[in-house]
């Protein structure tokens, strides 16, 4: 399988998906439940050009999730009215070589002050929020 890659930013499509990898705060992760259910959580994530990395409690139920079934879904908040629709698909696991979200640079720059209205300080959250997860997207799909 050829490697996944973004639409050119030059386009349309690509521009909205590259404004929403950059400004958007929470992506819509979907895993699949025991019982085949989607489950879609809201979650904060970092797109690092290639993968996306979110921070998850360590008892979330979508980390079994996505250790029985890998293949899982991102999708950004559209326009509301149908439009703007950007949803990424691919295999997630966890990713446990990962610093702890208050020692990843990219990821504090982004939520620091979230971090600090929520929890107090980004150690607490990363105290919290332990586990990581690496998606990686195989395919791009939305109008």
């Amino acid at each position: 399988m050829p490697p996944f890659e973004l639409p050119a930013a030059d386009t349309p499509f690509g521009a909205r998906v590259a404004a929403h990898l950059r400004d958007d705060i929470v992506v819509w992760l979907i895993t699949t439940g025991a019982d085949g259910t989607p489950q879609p959580n809201p979650v904060w994530f970092l797109w690092d050009g290639t993968n996306f990395l979110i921070y998850s409690l360590p008892d979330a139920a979508r980390l079994a999730h996505i250790k029985a079934v890998p293949r899982v879904a991102l999708n950004f908040a559209g326009n509301g009215a149908g439009g703007d629709i950007v949803i990424f698909t691919g295999s997630a696991h966890i990713a446990s070589e990962e610093p702890p979200a208050h020692q990843n640079a990219a990821y504090i720059a982004k939520y620091r002050e979230r971090m600090a209205r929520s929890f107090g300080d980004p150690a607490t959250f990363a105290a919290r929020y332990s586990t990581p997860v690496r998606v990686e997207p195989t395919k791009l799909r939305g109008h």
